[in-house]
């Protein structure tokens, strides 16, 4: 699955290598997963949304040393660009129910009766490889205010 997530169509030797080099910088960058991948996309097909990527990284050419090699490898496939793109757009998703999200729907369904916010999510939810633009707020991780939160089941 990750190879499709990189917009590799066929395993080649060091295939495993290059996932696990850019798993380890986003460790340590802590870098969102979903934000990552779905933002792969573009630069699949266009190096210019590489600064868009790189800004997720604490340090950007963290991001920038293993995009070369994965271009490298992309090269070694006969797939046009845009194809590749969409391939990666169906196993990328932009939506996700984000804790603080689903805890936001909770607190104003609980709290103050209002409902929008759950069917707003369940809504978005329902389409989650669709760019809604209209929700991309609902795409953002949760900001450092949120570090160390845990749900009542302890995610």
């Amino acid at each position: 699955m990750l190879r499709a997530k990189l917009g590799l169509h066929r395993e080649e030797d060091g295939d495993r290598a290059l996932a696990d080099d850019l798993l380890e910088r986003m460790a340590s960058h802590r870098v969102d997963y979903t934000l990552f991948f779905r933002r792969l996309c573009a630069a699949s097909a266009d190096a210019a949304a590489d600064a868009e990527i790189a800004s997720l990284f604490a340090d950007p050419g963290a991001f920038h040393d293993w995009a070369e090699g994965w271009r490298r490898r992309l090269a070694s496939e006969d797939v046009a660009p845009d194809a590749r793109r969409a391939a990666m757009l169906r196993v990328n998703p932009a939506f996700i129910p984000r804790n603080q999200r689903v805890e936001e729907a909770i607190e104003a369904a609980v709290h103050r009766e209002d409902f929008g916010p759950f069917e707003t999510l369940v809504e978005v939810l329902s389409r989650p490889y669709e760019d809604q633009p209209e929700h991309a707020h609902l795409e953002e991780p949760p900001g450092a205010a949120m570090d160390g939160y845990r749900t009542f089941c302890g995610t």
